[in-house]
């Protein structure tokens, strides 16, 4: 008796990835140029964005057709999840890497050039005699070179408010799940809505916070080891949550035409899935960099 087998789709070629690819390497390049005050930085990180953008809507479009044409089964949602998982755990070693650097600096050659231990008396006294070995780095081992920050963002300011808003958006997201199973389109779109707006306004008091820490406060890329760590965790969290926030504008034109079914909304989990691990990412940094 011939036993029936589970379809699974694949897809046929597709231009997106060396589009993407492409649109990286603008952006790398960009971002290079900028910290090197190449003014070309700026218009090579522009177009890299722009096409990056474009790559995002176009391939999500192309997913959402597929979608719905009904040629993705159960097989495909597995193998969907999986991707998804393993793509955010990728995305965990990328800031455990940028973590580690942090703890690095700080707790182990931090307290060594301050003159802690028999070789740290040492290097104390032949490298940068009198340094202090106090968190956060205001003086740097050699301030002529690197001039360190007239003062750090404290943590009950802007970064505890930016905490809140990100709390929130995680309950709003999961609200917009609960009523996604229910059936409840109203809310759906409406709970979607503000975990979108919140995530915008992240995004720009994260803005005036940076504005505020170059112009005021002289915290920048090149203001020691605390102002590049600062920069390096805080940004790309920053660029995280400006993909999160595009994905839930997708999702939620998506809601609004009524794509996804109580049974049928893995498009719409991935979203949720990577906004709560957004979330999680930033009270890691909240804590370690902000307030201890």
């Amino acid at each position: 008796m011939e036993q029936e087998h589970e379809h699974y789709y694949v897809p046929p070629h597709s231009y997106w990835p060396i589009v993407g690819a492409i649109g990286l390497g603008f952006f790398a390049t960009g971002v290079v140029n900028t910290l090197q005050s190449n003014p070309a930085g700026g218009w090579l990180f522009l177009i890299g964005a722009f096409i990056l953008v474009g790559m995002m809507f176009g391939w999500f479009r192309d997913v959402i057709v597929e979608s719905r044409s009904g040629l993705y089964g159960a097989q495909m949602d597995r193998s969907f999840r999986m991707g998804m998982a393993w793509f955010i755990f990728s995305e965990v070693m990328f800031f455990v890497a940028f973590f580690g650097a942090l703890f690095y600096a700080r707790t182990l050659i931090m307290p060594w050039l301050g003159g802690e231990g028999h070789r740290g008396e040492m290097t104390n006294a032949v490298l940068w005699p009198g340094f202090e070995a106090v968190w956060p780095l205001l003086k740097n081992p050699d301030p002529e070179l690197f001039v360190g920050p007239k003062e750090v963002i404290g943590a009950w300011g802007l970064p505890a408010i930016n905490t809140a808003i990100l709390l929130t958006s995680g309950v709003t997201i999961t609200w917009s799940h609960w009523a996604l199973k229910k059936e409840h389109r109203a809310q759906l779109c409406f709970s979607l809505f503000l975990t979108a707006a919140l995530g915008c306004v992240f995004l720009y008091l994260q803005a005036q916070e940076y504005i505020h820490a170059y112009h005021e406060l002289g915290l920048t890329l090149n203001s020691g080891i605390y102002g590049s760590t600062f920069f390096m965790l805080t940004g790309f969290h920053g660029a995280h949550v400006t993909i999160g926030t595009l994905m839930i504008i997708i999702i939620l034109g998506r809601c609004l035409v009524g794509h996804f079914s109580p049974k049928h909304h893995f498009g719409f989990e991935a979203v949720a899935w990577y906004w709560h691990f957004v979330d999680v990412v930033w009270l890691f940094l909240f804590i370690f960099v902000y307030w201890l």
